[in-house]
């Protein structure tokens, strides 16, 4: 089944607002899934495409250094951070 772009860029909005209200928590792939109801691998999929267009940084250590074996946290770049924390102030 296709999604029309559309409909990806609403997804896109519903995961950039959820990593926003998180925020200082950066969460994994599969929390943002079940938070918006859709697919990890979906998900995941968009988050790379986000993280490619420089509105979302991948997170692939713990707090100790060690890089996770198959999960990635996810956070708003500052740029994309900064734009949301103004229009919330407004």
């Amino acid at each position: 089944m296709r999604i029309s772009q559309e409909k990806k860029d609403k997804i896109t909005e519903q995961i950039l607002s959820y990593l926003f209200s998180t925020f200082p928590n950066y969460p994994f792939t599969a929390e943002i899934a079940k938070e918006i109801a859709r697919d990890e691998e979906f998900v995941k999929k968009l988050m790379l495409e986000l993280e490619k267009n420089e509105l979302v940084s991948s997170i692939k250590k713990n707090t100790q250094g060690d890089i996770f074996s198959r999960r990635i946290r996810w956070r708003l770049s500052n740029k994309v951070y900064e734009i949301y924390h103004a229009r919330q102030n407004n």
